[in-house]
């Protein structure tokens, strides 16, 4: 047995449990709106911040919206954010609004019809990885994505902003 799965290719590995680029979107956005906690973000500013469209990045904000991850605030000064402290969200939430299947198999799904899936235990064995995949995933929270802040907000936000987020870092003694 140890042998097959030593054998397989990474390349084959990589297919079975690669996420939809939505997926990534989703997660993208995410750690942006992490990053920018509390603050408003529109999707034009998120979609050039992270160089992506912004049709796509429409769409991905929609499904997390109705997931109840981000909110959506009309008007001027409106745009979305998180709706929960970062350190509350995690990435199996945003993976569960954002993907639509996690069946490895046939027989994981509602329409089996695998004529020795009563006999077979791959589906078992599958299913305790994807419970191993959710649970390890269900302990990272997009504060513990954006841990790195300053990095990434070098390399995301506005310099305005990043100047903004180290005044606030500096403790109180140290401003004059």
């Amino acid at each position: 047995m140890a042998r097959g799965i030593a054998s397989c290719r990474l390349d084959d590995w990589n297919a079975l449990v690669r996420l939809t680029q939505y997926s990534d979107l989703g997660l993208r956005l995410m750690m942006y709106l992490a990053l920018r906690h509390g603050e408003p973000v529109t999707i034009g500013e998120a979609s050039e911040r992270l160089s992506v469209s912004k049709n796509h990045l429409v769409k991905v904000s929609h499904q997390l919206t109705l997931a109840g991850l981000i909110e959506s605030i009309r008007g001027r000064n409106g745009g979305v954010k998180l709706a929960f402290p970062p350190e509350q969200v995690t990435v199996e939430q945003v993976l569960r609004a954002t993907e639509d299947n996690f069946d490895l198999v046939e027989c994981l799904g509602g329409a089996n019809t695998c004529v020795i899936s009563g006999a077979c235990k791959l589906g078992s064995a599958l299913e305790v990885a994807r419970e191993a995949f959710f649970a390890s995933l269900r302990q990272v929270s997009m504060a513990d994505l954006v841990s790195n802040g300053r990095a990434l907000e070098r390399s995301l936000l506005p310099q305005q902003t990043v100047a903004r987020i180290a005044v606030k870092r500096i403790p109180k003694q140290g401003r004059p």
